[in-house]
């Protein structure tokens, strides 16, 4: 009864939702358990692109149920939006669909805060949020006086409730000014009468989805796990402040699907054969140049979600070593190699040097994290079109010598490799780790780094 969990261990965006359609077949529940509707997935299948946020890739699979459980924070109007634009192109939803009664739900006023606190708003560095609230819904989450549970809509209070919070927001909100900018005054009958409504629509998909998960273990069933954003925008274990609101990383999966740890068998590590960025925060690899282009260009790398274009540089193994060991991974999967043809010569980042030590270790600290300056290694490029590349030994010498580089300095094997977006262009190296014994990490391979 194996349990898979697929894990992106940079800062998001590494591809997983493709990886996550492509294992659903042998799986039958597909779980998100983390992040709300900043999260995005783009899938290609038989020339058609999907692009989802809250519901899992695993969607677009028949006979596979998709669960969103009480660790994500849920925009109800997201979903029906999804749905609709699902349904439309010929996917059955139906009661392949589950969202949890505890799922909090992002309102109105959960935007106003976001967009109002944002740190570029009152002269601050901006760390990079999406604007959807989801912030400010995981604070009222934690904070209990004033959240709302996706459960609560069909209680008898509801409307009560709901009034209670808009009262106390509009209260908060009168004070608030900064730079002459200010929050309009919430009409909590108004709000009411959009998310009752919101409510009524979603009613045949609200279940207690602890109880089921649960249960469906207890019968065998197969669970895959998607992770959202990435493992260094982990709240509690990523670059902070410039992370997201939950536990992305796989320390998350418990908490937040209510599945305890020993039911998951195999954890694939899910890196971009390069690093990206969206927003503020360090990226100590970033190449404001060429290379930079030629990575943006070549693969696309403007978000999901927000259609940003996101910051481009060579591949750091400091971080990706750290996240990987961080969730626990059993193998790893990289993703967009083919973007790197055509360059003559590719990088690794295997080190950093900070005020003058050389370290293999991942900062604790935002501030060394932005003084971290990247050692590399140079190795040979290659000019082949790899999107028609179907197995590994099919690949140059180049790209295979640069895939067991990173193997090595991550201390797992590449499993799996993506050479374009379609499910089709992947090259399956390891076809079955499921139930492979934890192995130790071995010790960092450069030898001239030194942790402390």
């Amino acid at each position: 009864m194996p349990g898979t969990c697929v894990i992106g261990l940079q800062w998001g965006d590494e591809a997983k939702g493709k990886l996550v359609d492509l294992l659903t077949e042998e799986h039958d529940l597909v779980v998100r358990y983390q992040g709300g509707a900043n999260a995005g997935h783009t899938v290609v299948s038989g020339g058609q692109t999907w692009k989802l946020s809250l519901i899992p890739s695993g969607i677009l699979r028949d006979n596979v149920t998709c669960v969103v459980t009480g660790g994500v924070v849920l925009d109800p109007a997201s979903v029906i939006r999804e749905i609709d634009g699902l349904e439309k192109r010929g996917v059955t939803i139906g009661r392949k669909l589950l969202l949890s009664d505890r799922a909090h739900v992002v309102f109105p006023w959960h935007v106003s805060e976001d967009r109002f606190l944002d740190g570029s708003l009152s002269g601050g560095e901006a760390i990079g949020t999406t604007g959807r609230g989801i912030g400010p819904c995981y604070r009222d989450k934690v904070g209990r006086s004033l959240a709302i549970r996706l459960g609560d809509f069909y209680r008898p209070d509801f409307r009560d409730k709901l009034a209670h919070v808009v009262n106390v927001k509009n209260s908060l909100f009168a004070g608030w000014k900064v730079g002459g900018v200010t929050i309009e005054p919430l009409d909590a009958g108004r709000i009411h009468a959009e998310y009752a409504a919101y409510g009524e629509r979603l009613r045949p998909h609200v279940a207690d989805t602890t109880a089921f998960l649960l249960d469906e273990i207890e019968a065998g069933k197969r669970f895959l796990f998607e992770g959202a954003q990435g493992s260094l925008l982990d709240i509690d274990h990523g670059t902070f402040p410039f992370v997201t609101s939950s536990n992305s990383s796989g320390v998350g999966v418990s908490s937040g699907s209510g599945v305890p740890g020993r039911w998951i068998d195999r954890v694939i590590g899910v890196v971009k054969a390069y690093s990206t960025r969206v927003g503020g925060g360090p990226l100590p690899t970033e190449q404001i140049n060429a290379v930079g282009e030629h990575l943006r260009e070549r693969g696309h790398e403007y978000g999901t979600v927000t259609n940003r274009p996101r910051r481009c540089g060579w591949f750091d193994a400091v971080a990706a070593r750290y996240t990987a060991r961080l969730s626990g991974v059993d193998c790893l999967a990289v993703m967009l190699l083919d973007v790197l043809s055509g360059l003559d010569e590719v990088k690794i980042c295997s080190a950093y040097e900070i005020d003058g030590q050389r370290i293999s270790h991942f900062p604790s600290h935002i501030d060394d994290l932005k003084q971290a300056v990247p050692v590399y290694e140079t190795l040979p490029g290659w000019r082949d079109d790899l999107t028609g590349v179907r197995g590994y030994d099919e690949l140059p010498s180049q790209a295979r010598a640069y895939l067991d580089r990173i193997g090595e300095l991550l201390g797992r094997r590449v499993s799996i490799v993506s050479v374009g977006p379609d499910r089709a262009q992947t090259i399956l190296r390891d076809r079955n780790v499921v139930g492979s014994p934890p192995k130790p990490w071995p010790p960092h391979p450069h030898p001239s780094a030194a942790n402390v």
